[in-house]
């Protein structure tokens, strides 16, 4: 796990896993028989050190604004902690077999999580605009564009909120305005 943080999952060998353990290489085979299990096994454990956000910590809030607010300040700061395991996670994606079941288990528990957001806002839950809008702001990957830019957290939801008030209020530009 801690391999997989520091150099990413492309460059971890069981060889580099044997040595920072201290075993033998089959060693490692015996307790995990391929590269899947490896994966399983890590993201298990990195998991249940570093849990995403609860949606059950906005739920219960029956504004949808506060409610996506408060989901997606949680976000940012779960990613601000985390940020070094999805950065390599992302970058490696397409290159580690292993590691796409995991990712697509991540992709699924966003999509959930975008789908409690989307439904709050019961007269626009069918509006493209809108789910484009909360999806684009739950994901890391914005998230780690915003920070490369060097904005604080609090203006990062700032942010968020603006974009989602620009697609609910439907400001959107007039096709002849597109060329």
């Amino acid at each position: 796990m801690q391999l997989h943080e520091e150099i990413g999952p492309r460059a971890t060998t069981i060889s580099a896993i044997a040595d920072r353990a201290g075993v033998q290489r089959l060693t490692v085979y015996r307790h995990f028989p391929d590269e899947t299990a490896v994966f399983q096994a890590c993201t298990s454990h990195w998991l249940s050190l570093n849990p995403p956000p609860d949606p059950a910590e906005w739920s219960a809030i029956s504004d949808p604004a506060t409610r996506f607010r408060c989901a997606v300040a949680h976000f940012y700061g779960y990613y601000s902690g985390t940020r070094r395991m999805w950065l390599v996670s992302y970058r490696d994606i397409d290159h580690v077999p292993a590691l796409q079941q995991p990712m697509s288990e991540v992709a699924s528990f966003m999509d959930e999580v975008a789908g409690g957001l989307i439904s709050a806002y019961e007269d626009k839950r069918d509006d493209p605009l809108v789910a484009a809008t909360v999806r684009h702001a739950l994901h890391f990957l914005t998230w780690n564009e915003l920070e490369e830019q060097g904005l604080p957290n609090v203006e990062k939801v700032t942010l968020a909120l603006a974009w989602l008030d620009g697609a609910l209020t439907g400001s959107r530009v007039p096709p002849s305005a597109t060329g």
